[in-house]
């Protein structure tokens, strides 16, 4: 009978052992696959962190340029400073209405001889050895707000802004979207 109880335990013995090393194993996979896809997490956050510091970049510029233009060359308004290309990119309704379009789509679909084009993929981004590094850049341009309806009012703009970085085949982008407004005198 004692013999019997032993065999019997040394059975159960041996299935708990199983589970308890499927079970570390288990863990241990799963601990492998963290740590794995943790740095491939963390560059991709520093990767979109870059993207908004481009497009941040473009807006810094952007409004100087604006500023420019109005204290400078004599524009009173936005009216005529707004990009028309691709037709109907101001208009909700249109299929190339920009908010409609992924950043990639857009700065396909622009024009870079837009002549009110503010800066199209424009590096930002100095090399050690100091030339530009084309994998930062920036777009910048004005959209029409009241494009697809409403009263028109050239007093008021969109400032669209893409920051864009490129890390081998891949193309990391932000998008801000500033609204402008020109103070009107005694306002």
């Amino acid at each position: 009978m004692n013999r019997q109880r032993t065999r019997k335990d040394r059975g159960v013995t041996l299935i708990i052992l199983i589970i308890v090393i499927a079970f570390l194993l288990a863990v241990g996979i799963l601990v492998l696959y963290i740590t794995g896809t943790g740095p491939e997490v963390a560059g991709n956050m520093r990767l979109q962190e870059q993207a908004f510091n481009a497009a941040e970049a473009g807006f810094d510029n952007s409004w100087t340029q604006i500023e420019g233009s109005f204290v400078g060359a004599g524009w009173t308004n936005f009216d005529g400073h707004y990009i028309s290309l691709p037709t109907g990119i101001g208009d909700p309704l249109d299929v190339n209405y920009f908010r409609k379009l992924t950043d990639e789509e857009l700065l396909a679909a622009i024009s870079v001889s837009d002549p009110n084009m503010i800066f199209y993929k424009i590096p930002y981004v100095r090399t050690q050895s100091g030339t530009l590094d084309v994998r930062y850049a920036y777009t910048a341009f004005l959209i029409d707000d009241e494009a697809g309806g409403g009263d028109p009012d050239p007093f008021d703009a969109l400032l669209i802004c893409i920051g864009t970085v490129q890390s081998g085949d891949s193309i990391t982008t932000s998008r801000l979207e500033i609204g402008l407004a020109v103070q009107m005198p005694g306002t």
